[in-house]
């Protein structure tokens, strides 16, 4: 079974969001260091990692939005891994709004749905921080409606930056779907016939956490 994998990689200082400070990845116990604790000739690594839970392709769970939502230990395994996924392809005219009639006709039950806009062919870049492509309030409540598993984006934020509101931050984990955003690698992906997972540690009172989303095909 192929495996792609549609997470980006964290590295040290790198900008995830605007305004989050970048991880800082250092030595706990460096190799050097440990020697003087095992036998000669053996060494251990052991990594001291500092980051807000919002880094790098993260999932956000109902708690990230709602004190009382599930947290992500409180999260099923069947609701973020082995899901049967359906790529939906995004404006391809300029256009930063996805909107419901994206997702119309197809069938989204239990599915998890991927929305690919190519905004991660900016990441790195400051292009990637604004201006990102987003679905619109409309598209969550249709979403909701079809009952989704899941829904994903390759996108700096699924809501448009502009709207303070979140609309769909608000819909999607009031019905507690949850959400995957800065996925990339989805071109190769085909529409349908996939499995996703997105699966992040069973961390008590935390909302985000990154994943290693992935897709088998």
């Amino acid at each position: 079974m192929p495996f792609l994998d549609l997470s980006h990689t964290i590295e040290h200082g790198m900008t995830t969001y605007p305004g989050l400070p970048g991880p800082i990845i250092c030595d706990f116990l460096s190799r050097g260091a440990s020697r003087a604790r095992y036998a000669p000739g053996v060494e251990f690594h052991i990594g001291k990692i500092e980051m807000v839970a919002n880094t790098g392709t993260y999932l956000d769970s109902p708690f990230h939005r709602y004190a009382g939502g599930k947290d992500l230990s409180r999260l099923p395994l069947e609701s973020l891994a082995g899901l049967d996924g359906v790529l939906i392809q995004g404006p391809t005219d300029g256009s930063r709004a996805v909107d419901w009639t994206a997702f119309e006709g197809q069938d989204l039950r239990g599915k998890a749905v991927l929305v690919r806009t190519g905004w991660d062919a900016h990441w790195g870049t400051p292009s990637y921080l604004v201006n990102n492509p987003f679905l619109t309030a409309a598209a969550a409540e249709y979403l909701v409606t079809q009952g989704v598993a899941l829904v994903g984006i390759d996108s700096l934020n699924i809501d448009d930056m502009g709207d303070q509101a979140r609309p769909v931050h608000s819909t999607l984990l009031g019905a507690e779907i949850p959400i995957v955003e800065h996925l990339c690698n989805l071109g190769p992906l085909p529409q349908r016939g996939f499995r996703f997972s997105a699966v992040p540690p069973k961390v008590s009172g935390f909302g985000s956490w990154p994943v290693r989303a992935f897709a088998s095909l």
